[in-house]
């Protein structure tokens, strides 16, 4: 008896060949996001370590398999909720799939379980595939290192195009700050997770708050941003010093899933020209954190 036998989409390919062939090349088998996304802190020595030594027995052993969406819930720190219908396949269940793997922050911002509101899109009635196409999950059939690479990406445009806004308001506030701003700088509910400590092995936590800063992927962007930190140890147990740690910041740009339409940024002008508290400082970022984060400071212009 094989214990997950979907581990090998060879299996499911003798039925659904051309979706298991996509899949072998996917970012949820390959988890290929995790390597290259920190590998601009290595060494050229230290990348070698990094992919013969700790990646395939820690980052890479959370990648999805067919059974894992289709059949059975992912184990997640040994924990599992079982089979989603029995030994019944099944097409979708995302609230037992995709709500367990991506549930350390989506899913509970998307649901209001981390406390906040609910995302005005699941309050609708809409899930995660409204949004998230197959081939996301699936694969296209091209490698790729990193989500950011996908032609085929969720977009709030698809559905909210520029210039068929309700009102007059709407339309003047898109076109001075459509180039300049992410849709989640002005409409992200509130608080959102992000964490702190949590590649340490010990001592990680999650606290909510809220960042805006320079996009690091499109610095002309301002957007909300995540604490994610990489801290200067967290691979030195296994000889990597991580000699360029500073080539990358703390911050990346995240959407958070907790979209409403009217929140206090869209209400006044004033909470981001004036207050201006949501905005990344020098004075607060992470004690000890890469040199990269000070580019992610922006101070907006005062309109008075």
């Amino acid at each position: 008896m094989q214990k997950r036998p979907s581990d090998d989409p060879a299996l499911c390919g003798q039925c659904h060949e051309e979706i298991a062939g996509n899949f072998q090349k996917s970012l949820h088998y390959t988890t290929a996001g995790l390597k290259h996304g920190v590998s601009p802190r290595f060494s050229k020595e230290e990348a070698g370590i990094f992919a013969g030594k700790v990646f395939p027995t820690a980052c890479n052993s959370c990648h999805a398999s067919c059974g894992d969406c289709h059949l059975k819930s992912p184990v997640i720190s040994g924990v599992s909720a079982g089979l989603l219908q029995r030994h019944r396949f099944v097409r979708r269940d995302e609230g037992k799939t995709c709500a367990l793997c991506h549930g350390g922050r989506v899913y509970p911002e998307f649901t209001g379980e981390y406390g906040g509101t609910p995302d005005v899109h699941y309050q609708k009635g809409m899930i995660c595939l409204d949004c998230h196409s197959k081939s996301e999950s699936h694969g296209d059939g091209t490698a790729q290192a990193s989500r950011q690479e996908r032609k085929e990406r969720p977009s709030c445009v698809k559905c909210h195009p520029e210039g068929q806004e309700k009102s007059e308001k709407a339309k003047t506030a898109h076109a001075q700050h459509g180039t300049k701003l992410s849709c989640t700088a002005c409409h992200s509910a509130g608080p959102y997770r992000n964490c702190y400590n949590c590649h340490l092995g010990k001592g990680a936590e999650a606290r909510p708050g809220f960042i805006l800063g320079r996009n690091p992927r499109d610095p002309k962007t301002v957007t909300t941003l995540r604490v994610i930190p990489t801290v200067r140890d967290t691979f030195a147990s296994a000889g990597i010093r991580m000699e360029k740690y500073d080539a990358l910041p703390n911050y990346w740009g995240t959407a958070p899933h907790n979209i409403k339409k009217r929140t206090d940024r869209t209400r006044s002008c004033d909470s981001c020209h004036e207050e201006k508290e949501l905005f990344l400082r020098k004075e607060v970022l992470l004690p000890g954190g890469s040199k990269a984060n000070e580019g992610l400071i922006v101070v907006p212009k005062s309109l008075k």
